[in-house]
C-alpha cells in the first residue's frame, strides 16, 4: 500500500482543495524533504510573479526530489503549502494543481500557512513534503 486517503463524512470536504483529511501508510522509508520552490537547478526563479508556474514549479521540484530518493508523488503522506500573503483567490489556483499532480481520489494530507514572506522576496510558495517509501 503506497498511501490510503481517509476522508470521514462526518468532516468537510477536503478533496475540492487537493488534499485528504487522514492519510495512512504501512512502515516503510520515512522520507522529509525540504521546501521547495521555484528555483531552476540555477537559481533562475520560475514564474516571477505567476502563483500558477511557481506552484508546478515547485511541484516538479518536489517530484523530481522524490524520484532522486527511490519514490514517487504517490508516496508522499503529508505537505506543507506556504503561500506569501495568501488571499482567497489563491485557493483554486493551488487545488487545481495539486489535483494535476495527486488526482482527486487519494491526495495526501495537507497544512496550508500564509506567511509574510519566504527567503526570497520572489517566492510566492514554498512546498516541503513527508513521504513513506
Amino acid at each position: 500500500m503506497k498511501r490510503k486517503a481517509i476522508n470521514p463524512t462526518t468532516l468537510f470536504d477536503s478533496i475540492q482543495f487537493g488534499f485528504s483529511q487522514i492519510v495512512v501508510s504501512n512502515p516503510g522509508k520515512f522520507i522529509s524533504i525540504s521546501g521547495q520552490v521555484a528555483w531552476d537547478k540555477h537559481q533562475n526563479i520560475i514564474g516571477e510573479n505567476d502563483l500558477a508556474t511557481q506552484t508546478e514549479k515547485a511541484l516538479d521540484n518536489l517530484k523530481t526530489a522524490m524520484e532522486e530518493a527511490g519514490g514517487s508523488m504517490d508516496d508522499i503522506v503529508m505537505l506543507r503549502i506556504y503561500k506569501v500573503n495568501y488571499q482567497k483567490e489563491d485557493g483554486p489556483v493551488i487545488s487545481e494543481i495539486l489535483g494535476d499532480y495527486f488526482g482527486v481520489d487519494n491526495p495526501p494530507a495537507s497544512t496550508w500557512l500564509s506567511v509574510q514572506g519566504l527567503a526570497n522576496e520572489k517566492f510566492m510558495i514554498e512546498i516541503e513534503a513527508q513521504a513513506m517509501i
